[in-house]
């Protein structure tokens, strides 16, 4: 859930003219910002080998 006083701050750094899919996109990547410092508050992250095994992505 993002907060009030997150999308205020978004509002008031666009210009007096905004459309609506840019602020949508400016709130979803402010939720999924606050989301990754929660989780990894908790602890709730991997290591950069557990995320590329999960992606399968491997290093050069």
């Amino acid at each position: 859930m993002i907060k009030k006083e997150a999308i205020l701050k978004a509002l008031s750094e666009f210009p007096d003219e905004v459309s609506i899919d840019d602020l949508v996109d400016r709130l979803i990547l402010i939720q999924k910002i606050e989301s990754g410092i929660a989780q990894s508050e908790k602890g709730e992250v991997l290591s950069e080998k557990e995320a590329r095994n999960r992606t399968g992505k491997f290093s050069i």
